[in-house]
């Protein structure tokens, strides 16, 4: 009672007055701006390209108009020029009376280069991409994860796209299986358990069969495992929009028998890779391997923790929902998804990996920080304040995992910008690092006790967890997919619709995150200073509307990477021509 009695004296005391000059909102406010800076970095290497393509274009019609100019020469200056070339030819063939230093004639009429001046914009940019030759088991075993991936992205950011309109016509609808309150946890879920967690899982196989030149234990059992956590994602969304769940903790709201079926195929994924890493055939055991692995371990305990009846009662299952909420994007999305990233990111660039020190310093200051920070979602709440305070220096504990892990990747990008105007591969991966940084260091900022009374139970909240899931998460899983897929299955698709894409991501994903960064900035601050509450419901519907507009381009993205990936995955038809077809050719 007197803990609580001090909590509420503590919390009467916060103000907004120079709110501005908070640590957590200024540093907000820097990495709002590195965002903004990242964004423009790329436009303008992407410039860049289309100014040089434009000044070769220039450069072709000069050379057509010369040649309108060659076929109206007189028969005089034709000879003339003939003469010149001539003269120039036999000069370069007098290697006796002509030095080594002496300068070729410009008349010698030799041809340097060959282009189409027809089409030199696409002459520029063709490519030959380099296929890496793979099992067919492995092949087929990462194109079905990737596959369902992309399924549920879209139908999870469908059904999160209708969710999102409501905020702007509420009354979109009376039907009781498509209210907020059911479909707002399929839209988390699916994203959660189907798009990442595939994807994740699909490019796992990948990277675990390569880094151990060794193929995968059993594809078996990792047919097993997708059919068991696709049941799962499947039957538990319909349960979901059938009322049915867990209750209110978010992230966990499929029922235990469901969550089972997932929690198995992780088991068998595990199993799996580990038997892979066991039998490789090289001496070391890559650093991507250590994150993948520990993802899988540490995901089965938190899902054998965040179900186990005993600590589903009173304030204990508030502990317990911080740290299953956290550890899930943390533990499993996090550590796996880097893992991933420091075998892609070096792959695509062809060059080995900055430091490897650093990744094992990223790695064991994961493991440690991250695992006692879940409780910052709960400070001003009846939690123990010495477990408050634990979290919020464990919060800011996460700086150095992050440090080391950005530095690492950018150090890795260095001297590689150029491959930005070769391909959205590196803008990828480099919007996903960006935002790892950005993402996580915001996330300690808001973990102090102000800039948490502050933003809590506002719709800064849903811009934090888009930053990183959708910011960090998902732009790496593209950025991977983009970079590996082509390369096994030798179908590369058209850059301008990879841009389209990465654009549309982009900036959807800047404007949903800053609509409702700002609004849930001045509802934080309308509730500080008592204010009724509907007033802040009321200055929230301009956001909103920004909040769909983000929402709309980000959807539309995922609608093209769909596309995208059918033209990565389908196969070519084999056109077969007759003898005598080939004869009438050669003889036409």
């Amino acid at each position: 009672m007197k803990q609580q009695l001090i909590l509420l004296i503590q919390s009467s005391e916060v103000t907004t007055e120079n709110w501005l000059t908070s640590p957590g909102v200024l540093g907000t406010i820097f990495l709002i701006f590195l965002i903004i800076f990242l964004g423009i970095f790329i436009f303008i290497k992407r410039l860049n390209l289309y100014v040089d393509l434009l000044k070769k274009n220039t450069k072709d019609l000069t050379e057509e108009a010369f040649e309108r100019r060659l076929i109206n020469l007189e028969e005089e200056d034709v000879d003339e020029i003939l003469e010149l070339r001539q003269k120039g030819f036999k000069e370069n063939h007098k290697k006796n009376k002509i030095s080594i230093t002496d300068k070729t004639s410009k008349n010698s009429g030799f041809i340097k280069k060959i282009i189409n001046p027809k089409n030199p914009l696409f002459d520029e940019k063709s490519r030959s991409t380099v296929k890496i030759e793979i099992s067919k088991a492995l092949k087929e075993i990462v194109i079905w994860y990737l596959g369902a991936a992309v399924f549920w992205l879209i139908f999870g950011t469908l059904v999160g796209q209708y969710v999102g309109m409501k905020f702007v016509w509420p009354d979109m609808d009376n039907t009781p299986w498509l209210s907020f309150g059911r479909l707002r946890p399929v839209h988390t879920n699916t994203v959660f358990w189907g798009w990442g967690s595939m994807a994740m899982v699909g490019l796992g196989h990948y990277v675990i069969s390569r880094t151990s030149n060794s193929e995968i234990y059993s594809y078996t059992r990792s047919k097993i495992a997708f059919w068991l956590m696709n049941a799962a994602v499947f039957i538990g969304n319909l349960s979901l929009m059938g009322g049915i769940n867990n209750g209110g903790g978010e992230y966990r709201e499929y029922i235990w028998p469901i969550m089972a079926l997932f929690a198995i195929g992780l088991i068998i994924t595990f199993f799996n890779f580990y038997k892979t890493v066991a039998k490789r055939k090289i001496s070391e055991i890559y650093i991507s391997n250590w994150f993948i692995l520990a993802a899988l371990i540490w995901t089965t305990v938190l899902t054998f923790i965040g179900y186990f009846p005993t600590y589903q009662e009173g304030l204990g299952e508030t502990v317990i929902q911080g740290y299953y909420m956290h550890q899930g994007v943390g533990m499993w999305f996090m550590t796996f998804t880097l893992g991933l990233v420091y075998y892609f990111l070096p792959s695509s660039l062809n060059k080995p990996i900055y430091s490897y020190s650093l990744g094992v310093l990223a790695f064991w200051t994961q493991m440690l920080f991250y695992t006692l920070i879940g409780t910052h979602h709960f400070v001003f709440s009846p939690l123990p304040w010495w477990l408050q305070t634990v979290a919020i220096v464990f919060s800011a504990g996460m700086f150095i995992p992050v440090f080391a892990g950005s530095t690492n990747f950018y150090m890795t990008m260095r001297g590689s910008w150029n491959h930005i105007s070769k391909s959205y591969v590196l803008p990828f991966f480099l919007v996903g690092v960006v935002f790892y940084f950005v993402g996580s260091v915001q996330g300690s900022f808001q973990a102090f006790r102000f800039t948490n009374y502050l933003w809590h139970f506002t719709d800064f909240n849903v811009a934090h967890s888009h930053m990183t899931m959708y910011g960090i998460i998902t732009f790496l899983m593209w950025a991977c997919i983009y970079t590996i897929l082509p390369k096994i299955t030798g179908n590369e698709p058209p850059q301008r619709f990879v841009g389209a894409h990465f654009w549309l991501a982009f900036i959807g994903l800047f404007a949903y995150m800053i609509s409702l960064m700002v609004g849930g900035t001045l509802k934080g601050l309308s509730w500080i200073e008592g204010n009724p509450f509907i007033e802040s419901v009321i200055l929230m519907e301009n956001f909103w509307v920004w909040r769909a507009v983000g929402g709309s381009l980000m959807f539309i993205s995922h609608i093209i990477f769909g596309y995208n990936f059918y033209l990565m995955i389908r196969k070519k038809k084999n056109i077969k021509i007759s003898r005598k077809q080939t004869i009438e050719t050669q003889i036409n």
